[in-house]
């Protein structure tokens, strides 16, 4: 689908509106709110924004700094360091309230980096490098997927903006990266991709003529490729044999193959 010529300023607005949303929810929180256990096996909401505030300082890390970062990539990947227990284990050590606050300031650090990225910067990162594009879309998709297990946790409502294309575009363009985190051959036939967006106008990707098809929601089809929703709770029709087996493993994170959510039912 085209994309705004101006993609990058407007994904750095939507990021701080994003952060600025997730802000809502958690700022009037006390501790024990803060304690709330969330749908993600054994995190509750601080833990939560743990994972948000040391995944956005390593972003602006990765950003300001690519050589301590790529020494720090290489430990992750090397067993030294797993940077998700790290993460969890430092929120847990100073607490809920402080917890927030790193998370508030991560945001800030990660805002200001993201300030000086040109269109053609290139960043290492967990996965694959990514482009400036990708790379605060991915940015996004995770304030926006952790989010919404806080929103859970809570009993709100899904945040649903125009944001979600961002999402539904990394959604989409992961498709390969789907397959090869788990060490499958990416099928070559093309899936089309028809969604209804918050304002009820229409997101597609892929050929019109495609036989392999998935459409809904594009709420509906984030909660799929952030794995924040089981496939059997969403309401998508699924046409093809690929389609199927796409959104059965459709992950738009990186790093290992994600768990997934059992269904609700």
């Amino acid at each position: 689908m085209d994309q705004p010529s101006n993609l990058l300023d407007l994904l750095r607005a939507d990021l701080a509106d994003e952060v600025q949303s997730l802000a809502d929810v958690v700022d009037p929180l006390d501790e024990t709110a803060l304690r709330t256990p969330t749908p993600a096996d054994g995190w509750d909401v601080a833990d939560e924004l743990a994972h948000l505030a040391a995944f956005d300082d390593y972003a602006a890390l990765a950003m300001n700094d690519s050589f301590t970062f790529a020494m720090r990539l290489d430990s992750a990947k090397s067993g030294g360091v797993d940077p998700i227990a790290e993460a969890t284990q430092r929120g847990r050590s100073i607490g809920p309230n402080r917890t927030r606050d790193w998370w508030h300031a991560a945001t800030s650090e990660l805002a200001n980096a993201a300030s000086t990225l040109g269109p053609r910067t290139r960043l290492a990162w967990f996965g694959p490098d990514m482009g400036a594009v990708s790379f605060l879309t991915a940015r996004l998709m995770e304030t926006w997927a952790h989010g919404q297990d806080i929103r859970d946790a809570l009993g709100l409502d899904a945040e649903v903006s125009l944001r979600l294309r961002h999402i539904a575009e990394m959604g989409v363009r992961a498709r390969a990266y789907s397959y090869s985190v788990r060490s499958l051959d990416a099928p070559m036939a093309d899936v089309a991709v028809v969604l209804t967006a918050p304002d009820d106008t229409t997101w597609s990707w892929g050929a019109d003529t495609a036989s392999e098809r998935v459409s809904g929601s594009a709420l509906d089809f984030c909660f799929l490729v952030t794995q924040r929703r089981h496939r059997d709770d969403l309401a998508l029709d699924v046409r093809g044999a690929e389609a199927e087996r796409w959104v059965s493993i459709a992950q738009a994170f990186a790093g290992g193959p994600g768990p997934g959510r059992a269904p609700r039912s």
